[in-house]
């Protein structure tokens, strides 16, 4: 797997190096945000590390770059910054998950392969479609009615996979967990906030209603 670590500490990200390789990792180091950005934008990765204190550019920065560029490499923010504040920041910017130092290193291997395989798209499944509501994978395109939908990063990957589930009920703790890469339970209505602004775009003015609330259960989405 390639992965573009945005580090400027050298001698973190050589034991970074050292510590990934024996895994079968390829891993490309970026010393700044600037370099980082240039990189990343560039493509070629499959997994992003980035911290969040960098010269020239801070990670959270080249992440919102990155994402209003519309280039979707999962991410992972590795970093210092360990209050709630912070997480909830780094994920708002459109990181995929948050490790905070220092950290076991086979934690952070394990998470990159999560990262990896929860981003895979299987060729059978890069299409999704619920009544008139599409979705592709693999552009990150959304229609309903033949109308195309904009979606911010957070609410597409949201929509995805509550379509991946489709009649299914799926938790808060699953949506923390498995969309904003939670660890713990925040106390906190992002998951709430974040259904109603998806519910806005894709319900409002067409019929029928898709995303369903089961109070104290979770959501679904399906036709009824």
């Amino acid at each position: 797997m390639r992965i573009l670590l945005i580090e400027d500490d050298l001698k973190a990200a050589t034991h970074l190096c050292d510590g990934l390789a024996p895994e079968g990792h390829d891993v490309t180091v970026a010393p700044d945000g600037r370099e980082g950005l240039l990189m990343a934008a560039a493509g070629g990765f499959d997994i992003l590390i980035i911290d969040r204190m960098l010269p020239h550019l801070d990670g959270l920065a080249v992440l919102r770059t990155l994402r209003g560029a519309n280039i979707h490499t999962p991410a992972l923010f590795l970093t210092a910054l360990d209050s709630l504040g912070d997480r909830l920041e780094g994920l708002r910017a459109g990181g995929d998950d948050y490790l905070v130092k220092p950290f076991a290193l086979e934690e952070l291997a394990a998470r990159v392969v999560a990262l990896a395989r929860r981003n895979a798209l299987p060729p059978q499944t890069t299409r999704l479609r619920i009544a008139d509501l599409e979705l592709d994978r693999l552009s990150r395109t959304v229609w309903r009615a033949g109308r195309k939908i904009e979606l911010k990063p957070r609410e597409y990957e949201l929509l995805e996979y509550l379509m991946l589930r489709q009649g299914q009920v799926v938790t808060r703790i699953m949506l923390l967990e498995d969309v904003w890469g939670f660890r713990f339970v925040p106390q906190t209505a992002i998951v709430e906030a974040h259904i109603s602004r998806l519910r806005g775009k894709i319900d409002h003015g067409f019929a029928p209603e898709l995303i369903h609330t089961y109070r104290g259960a979770g959501y679904k989405i399906d036709v009824a």
